[in-house]
């Protein structure tokens, strides 16, 4: 990655607010150490999501999918199922089904970026993902991000979602560390031979045509390193709890499997802990022990870093920066690569809301 030149003429302003309360001059002080601490930049690349913008917003736009696919197509995808439960299950009449259901056809066979449903525009927006690297290492959770007073751990309840009612607003007011931040991202862009001509050409182009940038709420997600670099083990979370808790599932229930300790078909309730606690003197009750260690360590001391196996994993605070244009947040770039094409997912509904699963084709 490099920075690039932006024209000043065409940036927004940025608006400076300065912290009201103790507790948010707390989190820029930690903002403003953890700035300080970061060498470099490491940036994993695009995540994908959709905003939408409602008539008389402008600037605005509210994120209704959350910016954490790895493709467009993806994002487009999730896009198709929203307006698909709309139809069915929201439409007022005929001719809201209608037009729902039309753009639920133009996503099963186009790849648009941009449409307008009921009044309200929708557009695929992309996002860089990175994080900070610093003495350290990669930024783990900061002493100031939220954490629940009493960790739920249990796996049958879904985590929150990330990125629920974020409204991307250029012109709100914001910190002294968060302008700092913005002014410093602004010219961020991939350059160098290790990256496509097409891959430069696209980022290059971005700092004109989308000269400005947000920066998202921070995410969280587990990292592992069992050699030289580190590897992506989860999702986007909302909350260093969150992957806490997707790590603890990991070392207890995916990774033993994935490592034949335990079978695939064994059963959802056993996993490492399991079979630790029946007792069984054998080598393959040792190696899940050291999973089982890692893992109350996580829960004991709520740690950010744990090593199980000879792979250490991370727990790494990741950011997601958006470029902003005239017309909004930036959408997919010819450069970006697809894992799939569009395709219908779902069955058929009739503009009465009747769902026809004996329409579907060889191909759902």
């Amino acid at each position: 990655m490099g920075h690039g030149e932006v024209s000043p003429d065409r940036m927004r302003p940025i608006v400076i607010r300065f912290p009201e309360d103790p507790v948010e001059a707390v989190m820029e002080a930690d903002a403003l150490d953890a700035t300080l601490d970061a060498k470099t930049l490491l940036v994993r690349g695009p995540l994908f999501g959709v905003a939408a913008q409602e008539p008389g917003e402008e600037p605005r736009w509210r994120v209704v999918v959350p910016v954490d696919a790895d493709c467009p197509q993806q994002a487009r995808d999730s896009l198709h199922s929203l307006f698909w439960f709309r139809a069915r299950d929201d439409a007022q009449n005929r001719a809201e089904r209608r037009d729902l259901l039309t753009a639920v056809t133009r996503l099963e066979t186009e790849r648009v970026d941009e449409l307008i449903v009921l009044g309200t525009r929708y557009r695929v927006v992309r996002a860089e993902e990175y994080t900070g690297l610093g003495q350290n290492g990669i930024e783990q959770p900061r002493p100031t991000d939220p954490e629940p007073a009493v960790p739920n751990w249990d796996h049958r309840y879904s985590d929150p979602q990330i990125d629920v009612d974020l409204v991307l607003d250029p012109d709100a007011p914001i910190t002294p560390v968060q302008a700092a931040e913005r002014l410093a991202l602004r010219g961020l862009g991939y350059a160098g031979p290790r990256f496509p001509e097409d891959v430069v050409d696209d980022s290059r182009r971005a700092l004109t045509t989308h000269p400005d940038v947000l920066l998202l709420p921070a995410v969280f997600r587990v990292v592992g390193k069992d050699g030289p670099g580190w590897k992506v083990e989860s999702g986007l979370r909302a909350t260093a709890h969150d992957a806490r808790k997707s790590l603890d599932l990991a070392l207890t229930w995916s990774q033993p499997r994935r490592r034949r300790l335990i079978a695939w078909d064994a059963g959802g309730d056993v996993n490492a802990r399991t079979v630790v606690a029946r007792g069984t003197d054998s080598a393959t009750a040792e190696e899940l022990s050291e999973y089982v260690r890692a893992a109350d360590r996580l829960r004991a001391e709520r740690a950010n870093q744990v090593e199980a196996r000879g792979t250490v994993y991370h727990i790494c605070r990741a950011r997601r920066l958006l470029r902003w244009g005239p017309d909004g947040p930036e959408g997919p770039r010819p450069s970006d690569t697809e894992s799939h094409p569009p395709e219908r997912v779902r069955p058929r509904i009739d503009e009465d809301g009747n769902v026809r699963y004996d329409e579907e084709d060889d191909d759902i």
